[in-house]
Protein backbone atom coordinates (compact mmCIF):
# COMPACT_ATOMS: atom_id res chain seq x y z
CA UNK A 1 0.00 0.00 0.00
CA UNK A 2 2.50 2.62 0.47
CA UNK A 3 4.45 1.45 -2.35
CA UNK A 4 0.84 2.28 -4.02
CA UNK A 5 0.92 5.73 -2.61
CA UNK A 6 4.15 6.79 -3.80
CA UNK A 7 4.05 5.59 -7.29
CA UNK A 8 0.25 7.26 -7.60
CA UNK A 9 2.01 10.58 -6.12
CA UNK A 10 5.31 10.33 -8.55
CA UNK A 11 2.19 9.64 -11.49
CA UNK A 12 -0.59 12.23 -11.23
CA UNK A 13 1.62 14.89 -9.48
CA UNK A 14 4.29 15.52 -12.78
CA UNK A 15 3.06 19.11 -13.74
CA UNK A 16 5.84 21.56 -13.54
CA UNK A 17 6.35 24.13 -10.62
CA UNK A 18 4.86 26.82 -12.15
CA UNK A 19 1.99 25.64 -12.17
CA UNK A 20 1.67 25.00 -8.41
CA UNK A 21 -1.46 26.48 -8.11
CA UNK A 22 -3.07 23.57 -10.05
CA UNK A 23 -3.86 20.51 -8.28
CA UNK A 24 -1.30 18.01 -8.29
CA UNK A 25 -3.14 15.20 -6.16
CA UNK A 26 -1.47 13.92 -3.59
CA UNK A 27 -2.43 10.49 -1.83
CA UNK A 28 -2.75 10.73 1.82
CA UNK A 29 -3.88 7.41 3.21
CA UNK A 30 -5.57 4.41 1.95
CA UNK A 31 -7.63 2.60 4.55
CA UNK A 32 -8.13 -0.66 2.47
CA UNK A 33 -6.91 -1.38 -0.76
CA UNK A 34 -5.71 -0.17 -3.91
CA UNK A 35 -4.62 -1.40 -7.19
CA UNK A 36 -3.09 0.16 -10.19
CA UNK A 37 -4.07 -0.90 -13.98
CA UNK A 38 -2.31 0.52 -16.96
CA UNK A 39 -4.53 1.38 -20.43
CA UNK A 40 -4.07 3.15 -23.22
CA UNK A 41 -4.85 6.53 -21.25
CA UNK A 42 -1.82 5.79 -18.72
CA UNK A 43 -1.90 4.24 -15.40
CA UNK A 44 -5.04 4.31 -13.46
CA UNK A 45 -5.84 3.65 -9.97
CA UNK A 46 -8.86 2.23 -7.52
CA UNK A 47 -8.79 2.69 -4.09
CA UNK A 48 -11.23 1.94 -1.54
CA UNK A 49 -11.82 1.28 2.49
CA UNK A 50 -11.42 5.17 2.87
CA UNK A 51 -9.14 6.87 1.02
CA UNK A 52 -7.63 10.73 1.40
CA UNK A 53 -6.52 12.82 -1.13
CA UNK A 54 -5.10 16.59 -1.28
CA UNK A 55 -3.93 18.68 -3.74
CA UNK A 56 -0.20 18.89 -2.98
CA UNK A 57 0.65 22.86 -1.89
CA UNK A 58 -2.44 23.31 -1.14
CA UNK A 59 -5.44 23.24 1.96
CA UNK A 60 -7.71 21.49 -0.66
CA UNK A 61 -8.30 18.06 0.46
CA UNK A 62 -10.81 15.52 -0.50
CA UNK A 63 -12.03 12.23 1.03
CA UNK A 64 -14.51 9.57 0.55
CA UNK A 65 -14.95 5.34 0.42
CA UNK A 66 -13.42 4.80 -2.34
CA UNK A 67 -11.54 6.14 -4.99
CA UNK A 68 -10.93 5.73 -8.96
CA UNK A 69 -8.04 7.90 -10.55
CA UNK A 70 -7.28 8.09 -14.29
CA UNK A 71 -4.51 9.23 -16.24
CA UNK A 72 -3.84 11.88 -13.42
CA UNK A 73 -6.54 13.78 -15.02
CA UNK A 74 -9.60 12.90 -13.09
CA UNK A 75 -10.34 11.02 -9.84
CA UNK A 76 -13.88 9.91 -9.02
CA UNK A 77 -14.72 9.85 -5.20
CA UNK A 78 -17.66 7.48 -4.21
CA UNK A 79 -19.59 7.22 -0.63
CA UNK A 80 -19.35 9.72 1.96
CA UNK A 81 -17.69 12.29 -0.33
CA UNK A 82 -16.02 15.35 1.30
CA UNK A 83 -14.41 17.97 -0.01
CA UNK A 84 -12.51 21.34 1.20
CA UNK A 85 -10.72 24.59 0.60
CA UNK A 86 -9.50 27.61 2.13
CA UNK A 87 -13.78 28.98 1.32
CA UNK A 88 -15.79 26.05 1.50
CA UNK A 89 -16.22 22.69 2.55
CA UNK A 90 -18.88 19.88 0.62
CA UNK A 91 -20.58 16.97 1.16
CA UNK A 92 -21.95 14.51 -1.30
CA UNK A 93 -22.99 11.18 -2.30
CA UNK A 94 -19.97 11.16 -5.49
CA UNK A 95 -18.11 13.37 -6.59
CA UNK A 96 -15.21 14.23 -9.33
CA UNK A 97 -12.01 16.61 -9.89
CA UNK A 98 -10.93 17.33 -13.44
CA UNK A 99 -7.55 18.60 -13.73
CA UNK A 100 -8.62 20.32 -17.08
CA UNK A 101 -10.31 23.46 -16.19
CA UNK A 102 -9.88 22.59 -12.09
CA UNK A 103 -13.21 21.81 -11.80
CA UNK A 104 -14.99 19.70 -9.08
CA UNK A 105 -18.58 17.86 -9.26
CA UNK A 106 -20.37 17.01 -6.82
CA UNK A 107 -23.48 15.03 -7.21
CA UNK A 108 -26.15 13.47 -4.77
CA UNK A 109 -27.35 15.15 -1.83
CA UNK A 110 -25.16 17.86 -1.80
CA UNK A 111 -24.22 20.17 1.12
CA UNK A 112 -22.33 23.06 0.86
CA UNK A 113 -21.06 26.19 3.10
CA UNK A 114 -19.09 28.53 2.06
CA UNK A 115 -16.39 29.02 5.37
CA UNK A 116 -16.19 33.00 4.56
CA UNK A 117 -19.30 34.05 5.10
CA UNK A 118 -21.47 30.69 6.13
CA UNK A 119 -24.11 30.99 3.23
CA UNK A 120 -25.10 26.99 2.68
CA UNK A 121 -25.96 25.43 -0.93
CA UNK A 122 -28.37 21.80 -0.51
CA UNK A 123 -29.11 20.07 -4.00
CA UNK A 124 -28.62 17.49 -6.11
CA UNK A 125 -25.55 18.44 -7.99
CA UNK A 126 -22.95 21.49 -7.89
CA UNK A 127 -20.06 22.04 -9.75
CA UNK A 128 -17.70 23.85 -8.43
CA UNK A 129 -14.46 25.83 -10.19
CA UNK A 130 -11.43 27.36 -8.12
CA UNK A 131 -9.77 30.17 -8.62
CA UNK A 132 -6.72 29.35 -10.44
CA UNK A 133 -4.20 32.07 -12.31
CA UNK A 134 -4.79 32.52 -15.71
CA UNK A 135 -8.30 30.94 -15.81
CA UNK A 136 -10.59 32.70 -13.36
CA UNK A 137 -9.94 35.24 -10.98
CA UNK A 138 -12.49 33.81 -8.27
CA UNK A 139 -14.92 30.62 -7.50
CA UNK A 140 -18.07 29.98 -9.63
CA UNK A 141 -20.60 27.70 -8.68
CA UNK A 142 -23.22 25.97 -10.84
CA UNK A 143 -26.12 24.19 -9.25
CA UNK A 144 -29.39 22.20 -10.98
CA UNK A 145 -32.24 20.10 -10.06
CA UNK A 146 -34.29 23.32 -7.48
CA UNK A 147 -30.83 23.39 -4.87
CA UNK A 148 -31.70 26.01 -1.99
CA UNK A 149 -29.49 28.53 -0.57
CA UNK A 150 -29.40 30.08 2.30
CA UNK A 151 -27.63 33.29 0.95
CA UNK A 152 -25.49 35.15 3.96
CA UNK A 153 -24.44 38.64 3.65
CA UNK A 154 -22.44 40.83 6.25
CA UNK A 155 -22.73 44.20 7.19
CA UNK A 156 -20.22 46.90 7.10
CA UNK A 157 -18.33 45.67 9.95
CA UNK A 158 -18.45 41.93 8.89
CA UNK A 159 -21.12 40.27 10.99
CA UNK A 160 -23.78 38.22 9.82
CA UNK A 161 -26.34 39.11 8.76
CA UNK A 162 -30.25 37.25 8.20
CA UNK A 163 -29.89 35.33 5.11
CA UNK A 164 -31.82 35.56 1.62
CA UNK A 165 -33.79 31.80 1.43
CA UNK A 166 -33.27 31.33 -2.78
CA UNK A 167 -34.83 28.53 -4.32
CA UNK A 168 -34.96 28.04 -7.72
CA UNK A 169 -34.07 25.63 -10.77
CA UNK A 170 -30.64 26.35 -11.52
CA UNK A 171 -28.20 28.73 -10.22
CA UNK A 172 -24.78 30.63 -11.21
CA UNK A 173 -22.55 31.90 -8.28
CA UNK A 174 -19.94 34.03 -9.10
CA UNK A 175 -17.51 34.92 -5.87
CA UNK A 176 -19.45 35.52 -2.74
CA UNK A 177 -21.79 38.30 -3.98
CA UNK A 178 -23.19 37.70 -7.41
CA UNK A 179 -25.58 35.57 -8.06
CA UNK A 180 -28.08 34.10 -11.28
CA UNK A 181 -30.87 32.05 -11.30
CA UNK A 182 -34.04 31.08 -13.40
CA UNK A 183 -36.88 28.77 -13.57
CA UNK A 184 -39.41 29.27 -10.74
CA UNK A 185 -37.27 31.66 -8.44
CA UNK A 186 -38.13 32.03 -4.80
CA UNK A 187 -36.32 34.76 -2.34
CA UNK A 188 -37.68 34.77 1.29
CA UNK A 189 -36.37 36.63 4.48
CA UNK A 190 -38.70 37.83 7.39
CA UNK A 191 -39.01 41.24 5.73
CA UNK A 192 -39.23 40.31 2.47
CA UNK A 193 -40.46 37.92 -0.12
CA UNK A 194 -40.06 37.41 -3.96
CA UNK A 195 -41.11 35.58 -6.95
CA UNK A 196 -39.83 35.44 -10.62
CA UNK A 197 -38.67 33.53 -13.40
CA UNK A 198 -35.33 34.49 -13.31
CA UNK A 199 -33.08 36.50 -10.96
CA UNK A 200 -29.90 38.79 -10.66
CA UNK A 201 -28.39 39.62 -7.45
CA UNK A 202 -25.15 41.42 -6.66
CA UNK A 203 -24.64 42.24 -3.05
CA UNK A 204 -20.99 43.23 -3.58
CA UNK A 205 -20.14 46.56 -4.97
CA UNK A 206 -23.39 46.31 -7.52
CA UNK A 207 -25.89 46.56 -4.28
CA UNK A 208 -28.54 46.13 -6.53
CA UNK A 209 -30.63 42.91 -8.43
CA UNK A 210 -33.49 42.55 -10.96
CA UNK A 211 -36.55 40.01 -11.45
CA UNK A 212 -37.94 39.27 -14.97
CA UNK A 213 -41.02 36.52 -15.31
CA UNK A 214 -44.17 37.85 -13.95
CA UNK A 215 -42.40 39.27 -10.74
CA UNK A 216 -43.95 40.01 -7.13
CA UNK A 217 -42.22 41.67 -4.68
CA UNK A 218 -43.63 41.93 -1.25
CA UNK A 219 -42.09 43.57 1.85
CA UNK A 220 -43.15 42.04 5.28
CA UNK A 221 -41.60 44.08 7.56
CA UNK A 222 -43.21 47.33 9.95
CA UNK A 223 -44.77 48.32 6.53
CA UNK A 224 -45.70 46.05 4.31
CA UNK A 225 -46.59 46.20 0.66
CA UNK A 226 -47.05 44.17 -2.58
CA UNK A 227 -45.53 45.08 -5.93
CA UNK A 228 -45.63 43.71 -9.83
CA UNK A 229 -44.94 44.31 -12.64
CA UNK A 230 -43.30 43.03 -16.11
CA UNK A 231 -39.78 44.07 -14.77
CA UNK A 232 -38.37 44.56 -11.35
CA UNK A 233 -35.28 46.35 -9.69
CA UNK A 234 -34.14 47.02 -6.97
CA UNK A 235 -31.23 49.13 -5.17
CA UNK A 236 -29.56 47.22 -1.59
CA UNK A 237 -28.01 49.61 1.01
CA UNK A 238 -25.61 47.58 3.56
CA UNK A 239 -27.12 44.72 1.83
CA UNK A 240 -30.77 46.23 2.73
CA UNK A 241 -33.48 47.10 0.57
CA UNK A 242 -33.26 50.42 -0.28
CA UNK A 243 -35.32 51.24 -3.43
CA UNK A 244 -37.85 49.04 -6.43
CA UNK A 245 -39.05 49.99 -9.81
CA UNK A 246 -41.71 48.46 -11.14
CA UNK A 247 -41.56 48.50 -14.94
CA UNK A 248 -44.22 48.10 -17.67
CA UNK A 249 -47.55 47.58 -16.03
CA UNK A 250 -45.91 48.20 -12.83
CA UNK A 251 -49.03 47.93 -9.81
CA UNK A 252 -48.29 48.66 -6.15
CA UNK A 253 -50.74 47.72 -2.93
CA UNK A 254 -49.50 49.37 0.62
CA UNK A 255 -51.49 50.13 3.60
CA UNK A 256 -52.78 53.24 2.64
CA UNK A 257 -52.44 53.02 -1.00
CA UNK A 258 -53.29 51.06 -4.32
CA UNK A 259 -51.69 52.45 -7.39
CA UNK A 260 -51.56 51.77 -10.77
CA UNK A 261 -48.78 53.19 -13.75
CA UNK A 262 -46.06 52.41 -16.24
CA UNK A 263 -43.43 52.98 -13.85
CA UNK A 264 -43.18 52.83 -9.63
CA UNK A 265 -40.81 53.31 -7.63
CA UNK A 266 -40.94 52.51 -3.80
CA UNK A 267 -37.71 53.74 -0.96
CA UNK A 268 -37.51 51.85 1.76
CA UNK A 269 -35.55 52.55 5.00
CA UNK A 270 -35.98 51.00 7.88
CA UNK A 271 -38.18 48.11 6.72
CA UNK A 272 -40.64 51.18 6.20
CA UNK A 273 -42.10 52.70 3.18
CA UNK A 274 -41.05 55.97 3.01
CA UNK A 275 -41.84 57.45 -0.23
CA UNK A 276 -43.87 56.15 -3.89
CA UNK A 277 -43.32 57.74 -7.23
CA UNK A 278 -44.95 56.74 -9.92
CA UNK A 279 -44.96 57.86 -13.62
CA UNK A 280 -46.42 56.88 -17.57
CA UNK A 281 -47.44 57.27 -20.61
CA UNK A 282 -49.33 54.30 -21.71
CA UNK A 283 -50.78 53.69 -18.36
CA UNK A 284 -50.63 57.53 -16.22
CA UNK A 285 -50.50 56.76 -12.63
CA UNK A 286 -53.93 55.79 -10.94
CA UNK A 287 -53.97 56.28 -6.82
CA UNK A 288 -56.46 55.25 -4.85
CA UNK A 289 -56.48 55.77 -0.74
CA UNK A 290 -59.30 54.40 1.04
CA UNK A 291 -60.47 58.55 0.96
CA UNK A 292 -59.22 60.11 -2.26
CA UNK A 293 -58.21 59.23 -6.34
CA UNK A 294 -55.57 60.49 -7.78
CA UNK A 295 -54.75 60.94 -11.62
CA UNK A 296 -51.47 62.73 -13.32
CA UNK A 297 -48.52 62.03 -15.62
CA UNK A 298 -46.42 61.88 -12.68
CA UNK A 299 -46.69 61.35 -8.63
CA UNK A 300 -45.18 61.43 -5.96
CA UNK A 301 -46.49 60.24 -2.20
CA UNK A 302 -44.65 60.71 1.54
CA UNK A 303 -45.58 58.05 4.08
CA UNK A 304 -42.46 58.61 6.47
CA UNK A 305 -43.39 56.94 9.87
CA UNK A 306 -46.02 54.56 7.96
CA UNK A 307 -48.95 57.30 7.53
CA UNK A 308 -49.52 59.42 4.71
CA UNK A 309 -48.40 63.14 4.74
CA UNK A 310 -48.45 64.45 1.29
CA UNK A 311 -49.03 63.89 -2.20
CA UNK A 312 -47.42 66.01 -5.34
CA UNK A 313 -49.37 65.28 -9.02
CA UNK A 314 -47.87 66.70 -11.99
CA UNK A 315 -49.03 67.03 -15.35
CA UNK A 316 -52.73 67.16 -15.85
CA UNK A 317 -53.25 66.26 -12.56
CA UNK A 318 -56.71 65.46 -11.23
CA UNK A 319 -57.51 64.79 -7.27
CA UNK A 320 -61.02 63.60 -5.96
CA UNK A 321 -62.83 63.21 -3.02
CA UNK A 322 -64.59 59.96 -2.03
CA UNK A 323 -68.02 59.83 -3.88
CA UNK A 324 -71.26 60.44 -2.60
CA UNK A 325 -73.39 57.38 -1.27
CA UNK A 326 -76.29 58.56 -3.21
CA UNK A 327 -75.44 60.85 -6.22
CA UNK A 328 -71.86 59.02 -6.68
CA UNK A 329 -70.81 62.92 -7.14
CA UNK A 330 -67.82 63.86 -5.53
CA UNK A 331 -65.61 67.37 -4.75
CA UNK A 332 -62.36 67.35 -7.15
CA UNK A 333 -59.57 69.40 -8.04
CA UNK A 334 -57.42 69.58 -11.19
CA UNK A 335 -53.95 71.86 -12.52
CA UNK A 336 -50.90 71.06 -14.29
CA UNK A 337 -49.64 70.42 -10.39
CA UNK A 338 -51.98 69.25 -7.14
CA UNK A 339 -50.34 69.55 -4.08
CA UNK A 340 -52.55 67.51 -0.55
CA UNK A 341 -51.27 67.40 2.82
CA UNK A 342 -52.40 64.80 4.94
CA UNK A 343 -52.90 64.76 8.95
CA UNK A 344 -53.42 61.98 11.35
CA UNK A 345 -56.50 62.27 13.60
CA UNK A 346 -57.24 59.75 16.66
CA UNK A 347 -60.96 58.11 16.48
CA UNK A 348 -61.62 56.00 19.40
CA UNK A 349 -58.28 55.19 20.10
CA UNK A 350 -57.61 54.67 16.04
CA UNK A 351 -55.61 57.02 13.86
CA UNK A 352 -57.58 58.10 10.52
CA UNK A 353 -56.12 60.38 7.60
CA UNK A 354 -57.12 63.15 7.29
CA UNK A 355 -56.79 65.79 4.33
CA UNK A 356 -55.87 69.20 5.52
CA UNK A 357 -55.43 70.93 2.42
CA UNK A 358 -55.31 70.59 -1.16
CA UNK A 359 -53.57 72.95 -3.76
CA UNK A 360 -54.11 73.44 -7.84
CA UNK A 361 -51.73 75.47 -9.47
CA UNK A 362 -51.54 76.59 -13.92
CA UNK A 363 -55.04 75.90 -14.93
CA UNK A 364 -56.17 75.29 -11.80
CA UNK A 365 -60.36 73.90 -11.44
CA UNK A 366 -62.28 73.07 -8.53
CA UNK A 367 -65.40 71.21 -7.98
CA UNK A 368 -67.27 71.25 -4.68
CA UNK A 369 -70.29 70.93 -2.65
CA UNK A 370 -71.42 73.27 0.50
CA UNK A 371 -73.61 72.29 3.06
CA UNK A 372 -75.01 74.99 5.01
CA UNK A 373 -75.78 73.60 8.23
CA UNK A 374 -78.41 75.57 9.15
CA UNK A 375 -80.80 74.60 6.09
CA UNK A 376 -80.29 70.68 6.07
CA UNK A 377 -80.56 69.01 2.38
CA UNK A 378 -78.92 69.03 -0.90
CA UNK A 379 -75.61 71.14 -0.65
CA UNK A 380 -75.02 73.74 -2.87
CA UNK A 381 -72.33 73.34 -5.67
CA UNK A 382 -69.34 75.52 -6.92
CA UNK A 383 -67.65 75.40 -9.64
CA UNK A 384 -64.34 78.04 -9.99
CA UNK A 385 -60.91 78.38 -12.42
CA UNK A 386 -58.35 80.52 -11.42
CA UNK A 387 -54.42 80.48 -11.60
CA UNK A 388 -53.85 78.80 -8.75
CA UNK A 389 -56.93 76.97 -5.75
CA UNK A 390 -56.48 76.39 -2.30
CA UNK A 391 -59.12 74.72 -0.24
CA UNK A 392 -58.84 74.06 3.63
CA UNK A 393 -60.67 71.40 5.05
CA UNK A 394 -62.64 71.29 8.12
CA UNK A 395 -61.57 67.97 10.72
CA UNK A 396 -64.88 66.50 9.66
CA UNK A 397 -65.60 64.01 6.27
CA UNK A 398 -68.27 65.14 4.03
CA UNK A 399 -70.05 67.62 2.12
CA UNK A 400 -69.46 70.33 5.19
CA UNK A 401 -65.56 69.10 4.93
CA UNK A 402 -64.45 72.43 3.25
CA UNK A 403 -63.55 75.12 5.72
CA UNK A 404 -62.64 78.23 3.56
CA UNK A 405 -61.56 78.34 -0.45
CA UNK A 406 -58.77 80.52 -1.56
CA UNK A 407 -58.56 81.37 -5.18
CA UNK A 408 -56.08 83.90 -7.35
CA UNK A 409 -55.26 85.02 -10.83
CA UNK A 410 -57.85 85.35 -13.57
CA UNK A 411 -60.66 84.19 -11.44
CA UNK A 412 -64.52 83.13 -12.53
CA UNK A 413 -66.63 80.36 -11.47
CA UNK A 414 -70.12 79.83 -10.83
CA UNK A 415 -72.16 78.90 -7.63
CA UNK A 416 -75.14 77.11 -7.44
CA UNK A 417 -77.84 76.57 -4.69
CA UNK A 418 -80.97 74.25 -5.61
CA UNK A 419 -82.71 75.58 -2.67
CA UNK A 420 -82.78 79.02 -3.08
CA UNK A 421 -86.17 80.46 -3.73
CA UNK A 422 -86.93 83.57 -6.09
CA UNK A 423 -87.53 86.84 -4.77
CA UNK A 424 -90.96 88.20 -4.99
CA UNK A 425 -90.16 90.50 -7.91
CA UNK A 426 -90.21 87.36 -9.90
CA UNK A 427 -93.31 85.45 -8.35
CA UNK A 428 -95.77 85.11 -10.74
CA UNK A 429 -93.39 85.56 -13.43
CA UNK A 430 -93.17 83.26 -16.57
CA UNK A 431 -90.39 80.99 -17.24
CA UNK A 432 -89.07 82.82 -20.03
CA UNK A 433 -89.35 86.21 -18.06
CA UNK A 434 -87.35 84.37 -15.19
CA UNK A 435 -84.43 82.73 -17.45
CA UNK A 436 -84.39 86.74 -19.04
CA UNK A 437 -83.62 88.06 -15.67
Amino acid sequence: MRRLALVLLCVVARPAAAQSDRCLFQLDSVGGIGTQVSGEGGVNYFASGGVKMSCRGTKVTMRSDSVAAYGGKVVQYVGHVRYRDTTVTMSADRGTYYKDGERWEARGNVVTENLENGSTLKGPSLDYLRPIAGIRDTIESYAVGRPSISYVTLDSSGRRQEPYVIVADRVRMRGNDRIWAGGKVTIDRSDFAARGDSLRLDTGTGNDGTLLGGPVMRGLGTDQFTLTGKRIDFRLDQRQLRFVTSKGEGHAVSRDLDLKADTIGLEVKTQKLVQTLAWGDSLRPLANTSQYTIIADSLAIDTPERYLTETRAFGKAWVGGPPDTLTQDRDWMSGETVTAHFGQKDSAGVSQTRLQTVEAQTDAKSYYRIQDEKRPGRPSLNYSRGDRIRVIMKDTTGPAAVARVEIRGKVDGVELDPQLTPPDSLKGDTAAARSSR
